[in-house]
């Protein structure tokens, strides 16, 4: 059995996930610090993957790195093609998972404790020491939380993926492009397999999710 789908969605996942991580809690932190107008605006448009349909957000991200695009082209002049590789999936990915991660996090930010943050300042301790060892470790189940979440997301992507890296066995194949082109060819048996392996690692990550809020409302009540 060829194991690349499940290699590459992997990977794709994790790093995509990473990326997502940082960005999220970037866009998270400030954005909630920003007047309510502003904050509405931005919300729409750092949200919008998570309510449009996946192959609209495929659509987009060809007109932006098709290789007949200004960008793609400069791109490709500079030997970076995100069309039909795999690596273009890690994009893909990160857009559509970017939203669960946003919105968690800021959820997250919105529920601590400003007292901390200003006891810290007090005591002439640096915005980023409050950021990194007092605001992130209290919002730390929410962070996380979030994190699962995308890359669940990330891991089960297909309409954007299929748009913009398509299918090609040992190259670009992930997880859930490979049950589609085997139901299409009515390879009924290996499209299970893969059914099957996607309905085991997604029951993973959402009994993690459960751990963890359980684990953030223990903490609540204590």
């Amino acid at each position: 059995m060829d194991w690349y789908p499940l290699i590459n969605s992997l990977r794709i996942a994790a790093i995509s996930s990473v990326i997502v991580f940082f960005a999220g809690i970037f866009c998270a932190y400030y954005v909630a610090k920003l007047p309510r107008v502003i904050k509405g605006v931005l919300d729409v448009v750092l949200t919008l993957p998570l309510v449009l349909p996946p192959t609209v957000v495929g659509y987009f991200l060809l007109l932006i790195f098709g290789v007949q695009r200004p960008v793609g082209m400069w791109l490709d002049s500079i030997g970076i093609r995100f069309v039909m590789t795999w690596y273009g999936g890690i994009i893909t990915a990160a857009v559509v998972a970017f939203p669960l991660m946003y919105r968690t996090a800021r959820g997250a930010f919105e529920s601590f404790d400003m007292t901390l943050a200003y006891s810290g300042q007090t005591l002439g301790l640096s915005n980023s020491y409050i950021f990194w060892r007092i605001r992130m470790p209290y919002c730390r189940q929410g962070i996380l939380a979030g994190t699962v979440l995308a890359f669940a997301r990330a891991l089960g992507e297909y309409g954007a993926t299929s748009m913009l890296i398509g299918y090609t066995p040992g190259r670009t194949a992930t997880i859930s492009t490979s049950v589609y082109q085997y139901w299409r060819t009515g390879d009924d048996r290996s499209a299970m397999i893969w059914v099957l392996i996607n309905l085991a690692i997604s029951a993973v990550v959402l009994l993690t999710v459960n751990l963890l809020e359980k684990k953030q409302k223990g903490g609540a009540h204590r």
